[in-house]
């Protein structure tokens, strides 16, 4: 049984994806348990596809999906749909967010947690940014605005989430947004189905080549997210207490091992 299953939204990143690959699938083997990376090919056109089947055999399989709706959100709820992990959980191809944090993540989950998410507005997250102050200013502007959705964590775009596979699919089955504001309904829906969430601090680098544009999508992500709140509305937020959670043992990995490789500082 997969216990974690890291699902990679991909459009167009044939260059970062091999070094990605290599320190994603570095970092989970350290966990001990068996885990997989699952790479969604958002209909790109630069033999994204290609890099994921010639990825050598190793401790932690890859697998490759299929996703021609545009969006990243659309992506990951392909990914999270299709997982038969206990949990399930994503994080951006640019590896932007530190992987050391998946223990951390691993034992939250397995000690109760339905949702650990990756803040980089946490006290003791590491931040090494490069943002326009129209980019920085805009990103205060949208939290202010999320606020109004998702209240129980302070940053929702992170690109480091993972949940319990049920509270997973029950969140993500009905998601409605594609674009970059996905997380806030992923965050709002699990808010208001109960979910107990908890913030964790990130190790986060602003990585060149970003495909967020505060012109050109920082608008429609201010349009997405009173979309989202007028879409939840009436759904009041359940008290954050613990879905029922699975008492299943996480077992050893015993699949084999590979070379070690060498970590990112």
């Amino acid at each position: 049984m997969v216990v974690l299953d890291v699902v990679v939204p991909a459009y167009n990143e044939a260059l970062r994806l091999p070094d990605t690959l290599i320190l994603l699938r570095a970092a989970l083997a350290e966990l001990g348990v068996p885990c997989r990376v699952t790479v969604v090919d958002n209909a790109s056109n630069d033999g994204t596809g290609d890099v994921v089947t010639s990825a050598p055999p190793g401790r932690v399989p890859v697998r490759l999906l299929w996703c021609g709706e545009p969006g990243k959100g659309f992506a990951v709820r392909t990914g999270v749909l299709a997982s038969d992990a206990r949990y399930v959980g994503f994080c951006d191809a640019d590896l932007a967010t530190a992987p050391a944090a998946l223990g951390q993540v691993l034992d939250l989950l397995a000690d109760g947690a339905d949702a650990v998410v990756g803040s980089r507005a946490h006290p003791e997250s590491v931040v090494e940014e490069r943002h326009s102050v129209l980019r920085r200013w805009g990103a205060v502007a949208f939290r202010g605005a999320v606020r109004q959705v998702v209240r129980g964590v302070s940053e929702t775009q992170c690109g480091f989430k993972f949940f319990r596979s049920d509270v997973a699919r029950r969140v993500f089955a009905p998601l409605r947004c594609g674009g970059f504001a996905f997380d806030v309904e992923v965050l709002g829906r699990a808010e208001r189905a109960g979910a107990r969430l908890v913030e964790i601090p990130v190790n986060w680098v602003d990585v060149p080549g970003s495909r967020f544009s505060p012109i050109r999508h920082g608008w429609q992500s201010f349009v997405d997210v009173a979309k989202i709140q007028w879409r939840l509305r009436g759904a009041d937020v359940a008290p954050a207490t613990p879905m029922p959670v699975a008492t299943l043992p996480v077992t050893p990995d015993v699949t084999g091992g590979t070379a070690a490789v060498g970590m990112r500082p």
